[in-house]
């Protein structure tokens, strides 16, 4: 009996030596990497001169540019519309938003850009997504040919693809709509790739077992449990493409972004501001819009 306690007190002493081993590598651990983090960080303040003292000193500035680019509008003409002489009269919003008619129509091509890379962009992604899936490619290869595909894509900014596309291609929306595009098959190419690792494979295993092939497990064993998130990231691309569609329109890629360098090269501050409220105006409503969307196809408890 002494001989089996002692046995027992061994293994239990074993046991709590092996832990506070365990304890103290991860300790370790934890503090290389906050140590690491610190350095990095330091290095990242230093290399972007990120000093408190800049940013304080900078601040007011930023106010007094805003001041200088606000309308000059004035109270007693705020909604007249048009003179005499049939022209807007300054100091009104009419003279104001004197080309809002164009404006609206750049925006309204930006939202068409934007809806038709995000269709073309999330196609192409939901192809890539399965065999970038580290749990579900076929094979070695088809993953790492898969990933390293959609890493070229999203590794370059849209406005890059824009720039060459409109070298190619020629100035108007098509270029805007083929970087886009390209960009966001490679960023929902990724979220797609992440959500199907986390599913499950148990219906994948049973389509397996009775013949099923690779085509069949995905198309009935993991689409069903992932398309909810699918349609939540595409949404969610949609707004952000919306924004890229404004920017692509410098290089000459059509969209309100064409406008908006224009007024800005021309120095018209006024005409920058309202360029600007009606962008901030459309994305607010196309992301109210994207929360219904969203709570109809995927149900309000995924949001609680």
């Amino acid at each position: 009996m002494a001989a089996m306690t002692y046995s027992g007190d061994d293994t239990v002493a074993e046991f709590e030596r092996h832990r506070a081993e365990l304890l103290r590598s991860k300790r370790a651990m934890t503090a290389l990497f906050v140590v690491l983090f610190l350095a990095a960080l330091a290095a990242s303040i230093y290399v972007s001169r990120f000093y408190p003292d800049r940013l304080a000193s900078g601040l007011p500035r930023i106010f007094e540019y805003f001041g200088t680019i606000m309308p000059n509008l004035e109270l007693d003409k705020l909604f007249l519309s048009r003179g005499d002489d049939g022209r807007a009269i300054p100091g009104s919003i009419a003279y104001w938003y004197s080309d809002f008619w164009t404006y609206i129509q750049l925006i309204v091509e930006t939202i068409f850009m934007a809806l038709t890379a995000t269709i073309i962009g999330a196609a192409a992604a939901f192809l890539l997504c399965f065999p970038a899936a580290r749990n579900l490619a076929p094979n070695s290869v088809v993953f790492q040919l898969s990933r390293r595909f959609m890493e070229i894509c999203r590794g370059v900014p849209e406005i890059l693809y824009a720039l060459v596309l409109v070298f190619a291609i020629g100035i108007g929306p098509l270029a805007g709509v083929v970087a886009i595009a390209i960009h966001t098959a490679g960023a929902l190419g990724k979220l797609f790739a992440e959500v199907n690792e986390n599913a499950s494979l148990r219906p994948v295993e049973g389509i397996r077992g009775v013949g099923g092939n690779w085509f069949e497990e995905m198309r009935y064993g993991v689409v069903p449990q992932v398309m909810p998130n699918f349609v939540s990231y595409t949404l969610l691309r949609f707004e952000i493409n919306v924004r890229a569609s404004s920017i692509v329109g410098f290089v000459g890629a059509g969209g309100i972004g064409t406008e908006l360098n224009r007024v800005i090269s021309l120095y018209s501050d006024d005409r920058v501001v309202a360029v600007l409220m009606l962008i901030v105006l459309t994305v607010t409503l196309i992301d109210l819009l994207s929360e219904r969307l969203r709570t109809h196809f995927i149900g309000k408890e995924h949001f609680a």
